[in-house]
């Protein structure tokens, strides 16, 4: 049984992160979509909410389960018993970092293997940093998110700014 890991801040969960994880979810036996609390990048969104998100954006996947998650993601895949970290790639410049991390997942882990997805096309320049700034300052996000995520990404920027 193939089990791979999706890690990610999901900050908020994207078009593009829900296209690879539809995709992962035809290659995969169980897709566990890692939402990390990475407090160190002071989230906009907290982690109930990401995870919540990011469960209701996937109900439609059986085989996929999110859990939200604070520790080394070596230690989490081993805890999860899976054997893949899948990882998104939108760009060349993405490549280099992520290189850094298999490389280093593999010593952590080295029973894992990393797989890595481009999104489709029409998702290749979303990110969720871009969406956060966009929202902020009042542009339309409706064809980066699902509608469910931009309601809640939209109220946390009124109450920010009241």
């Amino acid at each position: 049984m193939n089990i791979v890991v999706y890690p990610g801040t999901f900050d908020p969960i994207t078009n593009g992160h829900a296209d690879l994880i539809e995709r992962a979810a035809r290659l995969f036996d169980k897709v566990i979509v890692a939402v990390a609390e990475s407090p160190k990048k002071r989230p906009t969104l907290t982690l109930e909410t990401r995870v919540k998100l990011a469960q209701e954006i996937t109900s439609h996947l059986d085989n996929v389960e999110i859990v939200g998650f604070s520790s080394l993601l070596a230690d989490f895949v081993c805890e999860v018993n899976a054997n893949i970290i899948l990882r998104g790639l939108r760009a060349v410049s993405d490549f280099e970092y992520e290189f850094q991390l298999a490389n280093m997942n593999r010593v952590l882990a080295p029973n894992v293997e990393s797989m890595f997805l481009t999104p489709d096309e029409k998702n290749s320049y979303i990110s969720s940093t871009l969406v956060r700034e966009i929202a902020a300052l009042g542009g339309d996000i409706s064809k980066f998110v699902d509608p469910r995520v931009q309601s809640v990404l939209l109220d946390h920027v009124r109450q920010t700014t009241n």
